[in-house]
């Protein structure tokens, strides 16, 4: 009731713990809170906060519109209800060093478990489009530098994110990875890679966990959780997989509406009301309010 049970420090400790597994585990990305809900009632080791997510949801474009301040208090509202690990995106940190030390810190008071920065210039473009540039490896080492330095949890994870695979190609890329490993990133997520083989050259070339973004309609295949894991794949995200589902099911929805003049042919696919109270814990309010605002003025006149 009310919100996440175990506390904030003790979801790093098992984002660290999972890690370090010998199982691969799924993170799908959360839109709100009780899609988060819904993520750990079905069995999800995690829950992933997609900045491309939420700027959609906002009505923009994934391309940094969105502040600091809003993507925190996004996320803090999805941590709050969850006793799983939450990963975030940072984008490219939302300034120099010293913005980069502070989005870390703004994170963890949020109660978010850890968090991924690019190495993308600014403007960013989301990771599965043409176009991308990428700044320097010192730069982005600067970055990360600067992320570990402002960390005050030392299981809040900190994972680089490369997007130079479309640009400098495959060699580059994992050289990058190196790099940014050697600056003290605790994983690797090599974005838009075109086929196993290549989540493979990156599990093998560096010493931290790689991530492995299966995104619809990108540059990488929808690889199965086997197929990642043989590949050396420690943790999988699905950003905007669950926001994908509900914008083609309300889409749907309204234009049956639309067409119809009523909803009574959608409710066989809705959520029902005793599912929803279920999934908010709608019961045990109710308990904690009739044991609480008891008082009675008898008695006391």
């Amino acid at each position: 009731m009310l919100g996440a049970t175990v506390p904030a420090h003790e979801r790093r400790a098992k984002f660290r713990e999972l890690l370090a597994g010998d199982s691969i585990v799924q993170f799908p990305g959360a839109i709100n809170p009780i899609n988060a809900q819904i993520i750990e009632q079905t069995g999800f080791e995690g829950v992933y906060i997609s900045g491309g997510a939420f700027s959609a949801a906002m009505g923009l474009p994934d391309i940094g519109l969105t502040t600091l301040s809003e993507v925190a208090a996004h996320g803090r509202n999805i941590a709050r209800v969850t006793n799983l690990p939450t990963f975030i995106d940072a984008d490219t940190g939302w300034g120099e060093a010293m913005n980069v030390a502070r989005t870390v810190q703004e994170f963890e008071d949020a109660g978010i478990s850890g968090m991924h920065l690019e190495d993308q210039v600014n403007p960013k473009r989301c990771g599965h489009l043409d176009g991308k540039e990428v700044v320097s490896v010192q730069e982005m080492s600067k970055r990360i530098s600067a992320a570990v330095g402002g960390r005050r949890d030392e299981n809040f994870v900190i994972c680089a994110r490369t997007d130079a695979r479309a640009g400098e190609g495959l060699d580059k890329a994992i050289d990058r990875a190196r790099a940014y490993a050697d600056a003290g990133a605790d994983m690797i997520f090599p974005e838009a890679m075109k086929d196993l083989s290549e989540f493979e050259k990156f599990a093998s070339a560096v010493d931290v966990p790689i991530l492995a973004n299966m995104t619809e309609f990108g540059k990488s295949e929808l690889f199965t959780t086997e197929q990642l894991a043989n590949a050396g794949v420690k943790l999988v995200i699905y950003p905007v997989t669950t926001l994908r589902i509900a914008m083609g099911a309300i889409k749907r929805g309204l234009e049956t509406i639309r067409a119809e003049g009523t909803q009574e042919s959608l409710v066989d696919g809705m959520q029902t009301r005793a599912d929803l109270y279920e999934t908010i814990d709608y019961a045990a309010y109710n308990s904690f309010d009739t044991d609480i605002f008891n008082f009675s003025q008898e008695g006391h006149r």
